[in-house]
């Protein structure tokens, strides 16, 4: 069948008006549609930590953003996580020091569940406020290994490695662990401990000894926590903004700017990369064999 030149040509067209039409709205969104709401002088700005920490990016950008801001006076941190990844969790709890360096005060409010590396997040806070029945605590630090050597003899697949260290495949899936890589790893492990005592002892102003005794991974409720040192107050959300408003020298109830979630564009329907990361996190794949900060339920 012969085709005809003039309707490929207007068909050519159409696709290429729709894909100018689908740029415009993407430029035009990232030119205005990401801008932060003007706020009013003495505001309080509200950032959410929430689920387990894999990923910095956000929260980083978010505290920059607002401690630059001369009318956002005070920072509150909400945090409804168990924990997650070490590195971000650090990334984040060096970012609230900053800005508590550069004169502006950060408060952290737990919700529900405030442990492990979002308590680290927490204990860089010039205050702490919990509800007294909040889960926090869980001081410590756990790596997860699988040993599926079994499994693998009864399908019978034999798998190989070559390697240019003695430790270069320790933790693999498909063999023991054997004492040496035991140890190695148990080594890390106590040293990143170590990192998060630090932090604790700093941020609290507790001695290390008061600390040790406190991590030893177990979790507490937000009354516990206030009574051995862990919090400062028992409260909410509001507590919490009207204690970073004094702290922020705000006379009077403070304005709370809270930022709305990204919402999806019209341009990310047509050009976002699919992401698997949430289906690696719900099977433990992007966690195994990584030093967490995590309760060890939170994965299930």
């Amino acid at each position: 069948m012969k085709k005809n030149p003039i309707l490929i040509v207007l068909a050519v067209f159409g696709a290429l008006t729709v894909l100018a039409f689908v740029a415009g709205l993407g430029a035009l969104y990232t030119a205005f549609g990401d801008r932060t709401p003007s706020v009013s002088a003495n505001t309080v700005a509200v950032i959410d930590v929430k689920g387990i920490i894999i990923d910095s990016r956000s929260f980083v950008k978010s505290i920059q953003k607002y401690r630059e801001s001369k009318d956002i006076k005070a920072l509150v941190v909400r945090l409804d996580s168990p924990g997650g990844v070490v590195g971000p969790s650090q990334e984040m709890y060096e970012e609230v020091l900053k800005t508590r360096q550069l004169g502006k005060p950060v408060v952290a409010s737990m919700g529900s569940l405030a442990a492990s590396g979002a308590y680290y997040i927490a204990a860089g806070c010039d205050k702490i406020i919990t509800n007294p029945g909040t889960i926090t605590g869980s001081i410590g630090v756990i790596m997860e290994f699988a040993d599926l050597s079994r499994l693998y003899d009864w399908a019978k697949v034999k798998r190989y490695v070559i390697k240019s260290g003695e430790f270069k495949d320790a933790g693999s899936e498909f063999r023991p662990m054997t004492s040496n890589e035991h140890a190695v790893m148990q080594e890390m492990v106590d040293n990143v401990f170590g990192q998060f005592k630090k932090a604790v002892a700093t941020g609290r102003k507790l001695k290390m000894e008061v600390v040790s005794k406190l991590a030893d991974g177990r979790i507490y409720s937000g009354e516990q926590a206030v009574k051995n040192g862990l919090a400062d107050e028992l409260g909410g959300l509001e507590t919490a903004i009207e204690v970073a408003g004094k702290l922020g020298n705000i006379k009077g109830k403070p304005e709370v700017y809270y930022p709305n979630p990204r919402k999806k564009r019209i341009w990310d329907m047509f050009f976002e990369q699919n992401d698997d990361d949430l289906v690696k996190h719900l099977l433990g794949l992007d966690l195994t064999g990584q030093p967490l900060y995590l309760m060890p339920s939170a994965r299930y």
